[in-house]
């Protein structure tokens, strides 16, 4: 069975296209007008050891909140149909990730509830074009849409460019972790996900 999806978004405000193989790795290839969520989702799709294509176009401009959150919600899409019925998945993963003065915690457990719990102490309000605050909400979206528990924590740190890319790094890791097939049934005592 092929863990893969497709996803096309497009409203009056953005196009936005995903793939996603999360059996296959490392063909990249992030596009959106924002450099630093291109570098954000490359290090995730990496560490993820994901085939991976990210097209975004905004079609109007005002900021980045409305790109960014449409990327989110088409990622989680596709995170989602990528796992089918979840049968076998390992479910729950987590990892402490150094990025020199930055050390965070991700932990995730794809749960069939998506919410986020986001704790960082991110001091500048801009990086290459993504506000931080998007930050946030891009997780928040990734784990409603994806249908995931996300927990993201900063443990210490002061350079918010190693704080973030730490947490990409992390979430990279989790996912690839965490959808590994590991038995033959679900990994629950509800026998359902």
């Amino acid at each position: 069975m092929s863990r893969s999806s497709r996803r096309v978004r497009e409203t009056k405000e953005t196009l936005v296209e995903v793939s996603l193989d999360i059996d296959s790795c490392c063909s990249i290839e992030v596009s959106t007008p924002i450099p630093f969520l291109n570098h954000l989702l490359t290090t995730m799709f990496f560490y993820m050891r994901s085939n991976a294509y990210v097209k975004a176009v905004d079609k109007l401009g005002y900021d980045d909140h409305h790109l960014v959150e449409d990327v989110a919600i088409t990622l989680g899409d596709v995170l989602r149909d990528s796992l089918g019925d979840k049968v076998g998945i390992k479910r729950f993963a987590y990892s402490i990730v150094p990025m020199d003065d930055a050390l965070t915690l991700v932990a995730v457990d794809i749960s069939g509830r998506g919410n986020a719990y986001v704790k960082l102490d991110v001091r500048r309000e801009f990086i290459g074009g993504l506000a931080i605050e998007n930050i946030y909400h891009f997780l928040e979206s990734l784990a409603r849409k994806s249908e995931i528990t996300l927990h993201v924590v900063q443990l210490s740190g002061y350079n918010s460019h190693h704080i973030l890319e730490s947490v990409f790094k992390g979430l990279g890791m989790v996912l690839y972790e965490a959808t590994r097939v590991v038995s033959d049934s679900v990994m629950s005592v509800k026998g359902s996900l």
